[in-house]
């Protein structure tokens, strides 16, 4: 049985007429919700109108995920009421809350790797539609939105930013008069982003409510028309975003005045640790990006940054510098060593560092406890002895990362799933600096983490490298890596451009050339003729 494909006209008959600013779509009374002696959320009371953009701001770890969980359905209250359009309801599932016309993208995604584009948004939908109008429904949604994708593409081959395109467009196709969006820009473009705030704008106009979970202050107050303030499960405050500065509002969500990056000089002799050379990669995936001819020195005491639009080989040059795959053109050398041809492993063993962009899965097992996860990958630094595990020093080791990186967490034996993503990505990069790497890797560092965790990493990496670690960023984030790196090059269709130095550039020559739009050749140009910094 076939159905038609859901369209504009058919959004849950959300009686536009009656869906004036001043009419309340969401109402929670008295919220809470506590996991073993963790209160996440504590007696939480939330006004949302139709037709408003309401954001959510609070540290990660403040109880903003769980939430909106409980909005969603995904989780269930202690206490506590939920009125929709002024009537109380009782949201027991996800499919629930779609049913009443409420939508939500998750943080961290909810795909099945092998199934495609289509079949995963398939499952999203809670009616059946047949196969080639979900397929044209697909492509005019994505276009329309800005956010391109294949629906044929399988899943597994798509990079972490075309995944949450993926998420968002399965979100739109159901058409909720209320959408929660957690950190729903983490991997996109700037350009991307502009787009989907006119679609976000267009559906508030509609009276379609949103509820905007981002630690991009920026974005906060460009789009954002109320936010709320969580800290410690609790509700400590509501403002307006446009009446307050960014150090306002990251000031009201840490309850303390951001710190101040400090850049010192590497006191030491710069050498060249790891280098590419002549690097070429055919992509195994159909769907993937070859690597073209990639030259790049990383020095001890530097930051290297690599920007890019996801999908342009970022996936391709990890899995090579990681040695998830073994290069088949060129050298990879690692201290005078070349280590083309050794595993993952064995280049752990010479001191290399790595961090994946992909948290849950990847840089941590899910249902494994934080000691666990720490054995994975610091067993080779004393944690086994004649292959046994030493099970007290692993638990130092995590108790001490927990520590030093101000991990949020019960703790060691706490699953790596129960903690925040900010928090579980400061307990992964501290897992790898604690292990005294010479060279180390990471890719997009402060993804979805909060302003003040961000400035946390930020500032260990920085501090890393002036002790002599060559550290290699690939990051979304331009901000970050103007931030942190002492040089910056582009990663474009697979081909990488030369390093500038920071200082030399800025954001528009690096967009462009992200862009494609501007050669190599014009960036260089123009950075020789201009004085302009960011």
């Amino acid at each position: 049985m076939h159905i038609q494909a859901p369209t504009d006209d058919t959004r849950h008959d959300f009686e536009l007429k009656e869906s004036s600013p001043h009419n309340l779509r969401l109402e929670l009374l008295n919220i809470s919700k506590s996991y073993n002696q963790l209160k996440a959320n504590d007696r939480i009371h939330l006004k949302v109108h139709a037709g408003q953009i309401h954001a959510i701001l609070g540290e990660n770890g403040a109880g903003k995920s769980t939430l909106m969980k409980i909005i969603y359905g995904a989780t269930k209250a202690d206490q506590g009421q939920i009125l929709w359009n002024g009537k109380e309801v009782s949201i027991d599932s996800p499919a629930m809350a779609r049913k009443l016309g409420i939508g939500m993208v998750y943080q961290h995604f909810s795909l099945f790797e092998t199934l495609t584009v289509a079949e995963n948004i398939l499952l999203g939908l809670d009616q059946k539609i047949e196969a080639k109008a979900l397929h044209d429904k697909i492509i005019q949604v994505s276009e329309q939105y800005g956010l391109k994708v294949d629906p044929q593409r399988e899943v597994y081959s798509l990079s972490v930013g075309e995944r949450q395109r993926v998420e968002i467009i399965r979100c739109l196709l159901q058409n909720p008069s209320l959408i929660i969006l957690d950190e729903p820009t983490s991997v996109l473009t700037p350009q991307a982003v502009k787009q989907l705030f006119k679609t976000f704008k267009l559906l508030a106009s509609q009276g379609v409510s949103i509820l905007y979970i981002s630690h991009k202050l920026h974005e906060i107050k460009a789009l954002c028309d109320e936010a709320t303030i969580l800290r410690n499960g609790q509700v400590t405050g509501h403002v307006l975003p446009s009446e307050n500065s960014t150090s306002d509002l990251a000031r009201l969500m840490i309850g303390r005045e951001l710190p101040v990056y400090e850049h010192q000089d590497f006191e030491g002799t710069k050498q060249k640790c790891f280098e590419l050379s002549q690097v070429s990669q055919q992509s195994d995936d159909p769907f993937g990006t070859h690597l073209e001819q990639i030259n790049l020195s990383i020095y001890s005491g530097e930051i290297t940054g690599i920007a890019g639009i996801s999908g342009n080989g970022q996936a391709e040059l990890l899995a090579l510098l990681s040695g998830e795959n073994a290069t088949k053109q060129g050298q990879i050398i690692f201290d005078g060593q070349d280590i083309s041809k050794m595993t993952a492993g064995q280049r752990r063993d010479l001191g290399l560092g790595f961090v994946p962009e992909e948290r849950l899965g990847r840089g941590a097992v899910p249902n494994m406890t934080l000691s666990q996860n720490s054995l994975l990958t610091a067993f080779r630094r004393g944690l086994t002895k004649f292959g046994l595990i030493q099970f007290e020093k692993t638990k130092a080791f995590t108790a001490q990362c927990i520590e030093k990186f101000g991990v949020k967490a019960s703790g060691v034996d706490a699953e790596a799933r129960s903690l925040s993503g900010g928090n579980l990505q400061k307990f992964i990069v501290g897992r790898e600096i604690l292990q005294q790497p010479k060279v180390l890797i990471i890719s997009q560092p402060t993804w979805g983490v909060d302003v003040g965790a961000s400035m946390f990493i930020r500032q260990t990496l920085i501090d890393l490298s002036r002790q002599g670690v060559a550290i290699l960023v690939i990051s979304e984030e331009l901000e970050e890596l103007f931030e942190i790196s002492d040089k910056i090059c582009v990663l474009s269709s697979g081909k990488l451009s030369e390093p500038m130095l920071t200082q030399d550039t800025n954001a528009e020559q690096i967009g462009l050339l992200m862009s494609g739009i501007a050669s190599e050749k014009m960036a260089i140009k123009s950075s020789n003729n201009e004085t302009a910094h960011v």
